[in-house]
């Protein structure tokens, strides 16, 4: 029951749309409307703007940061704090509270790393801007951060990262299948705020 109790609240926090709530509140918009019709950060830089998309940027990886420590939060030791995130990815990306529409996984997934290996989080920020700085591609540049993720995981030898970072990654490339089609064919839009 306990891990019911926290996979419930993790999917329910993952479902929060930021970028929707950002969007409405902030800009009087919608972004669903707008640019790729995605609720994720790289849909609100291109429609928002920076401002708005740093901060659905920094609320998305909080919702999966806040699920991993959940556990923590509840005094529920023995329940793996991993587990928990990826429901917060799952809520991120099948939001019961934007008609099973949101995100493509990116920031949240980060986030659940954040709150169990904060160094693996680091060494992703820091990959992801030195891709997207060399290829001006979100989209790219958040497949290949994962790739890295899964290769730092390894090397940390921690079973339960690897077999997570795995599965996001995963999850984050079929995410982004249309995007992969777009790079190949040199129709992907590549970012302009970034030298």
């Amino acid at each position: 029951m306990e891990y019911v109790f926290l996979i419930i609240i993790a999917y329910l926090l993952g479902s929060i749309p930021t970028g929707l709530i950002v969007g409405k509140i902030g800009f009087k918009t919608d972004i669903r409307e707008h640019g790729s019709g995605n609720l994720g950060a790289t849909n609100t830089f291109r429609v928002l703007g920076v401002k708005a998309g740093i901060i659905v940027t920094i609320g998305d990886i909080l919702k999966g940061t806040v699920a991993a420590l959940l556990p923590i939060l509840f005094q529920l030791e023995n329940i793996q704090p991993l587990l928990i995130g990826v429901f917060a990815v799952i809520g991120h990306v099948y939001p019961i509270f934007a008609k099973f529409k949101g995100g493509k996984a990116v920031a949240t997934s980060a986030g659940v790393i954040l709150g169990v290996n904060w160094l693996l989080f680091v060494i992703m920020v820091i990959s992801f801007l030195v891709i997207l700085y060399l290829t001006k591609y979100v989209s790219l540049s958040s497949m290949l951060t994962g790739i890295i993720a899964i290769i730092v995981s390894i090397v940390q030898q921690d079973v339960g990262l690897i077999i997570v970072t795995s599965l996001l990654t995963i999850f984050v490339i079929y995410r982004h299948k249309a995007n992969i089609k777009r790079i190949i064919n040199k129709t992907e839009p590549k970012i302009k705020w970034m030298g």
